[in-house]
């Protein structure tokens, strides 16, 4: 068993670019970039983009097939998003969904018809 931080190579944060991967962002693998990086990353890269090719995935399914903690699939992940390997569907914030009162008046609109 290799130890978490020797896969990260000691690293905490997803790259330098900053980005949080939330639990259920959904990861997809994006074909073209798994060609050109693919000599750069290690075997636990690979296996994240053989999870994710096969179906879109959110992290933390990702985290629990791969049998990996999360912040070492985030700090992965980070890597393969830089690479241009995958790509990241972030979870729309409660701020934009539609107000329940609204779904409401349009689900009574609609008992009305």
């Amino acid at each position: 068993m290799v130890r978490p931080y020797a896969v990260t190579g000691g690293r905490t944060e997803p790259g330098p670019s900053g980005v949080r991967f939330d639990l259920i962002a959904l990861v997809v693998a994006d074909g073209s970039g798994a060609v050109r990086g693919d000599s750069l990353l290690g075997p636990e890269h690979r296996a994240l983009l053989v999870l994710c090719h096969e179906e879109t995935q959110s992290v933390a399914e990702l985290s629990a097939v791969a049998d990996l903690p999360v912040g070492v699939v985030r700090v992965l992940l980070g890597d393969l998003l830089e690479a241009g390997c995958v790509r990241i569907s972030r979870p729309v914030p409660p701020a934009q969904l539609p107000d329940e009162r609204i779904l409401r008046e349009v689900i009574d609109g609609l008992r009305a018809l």
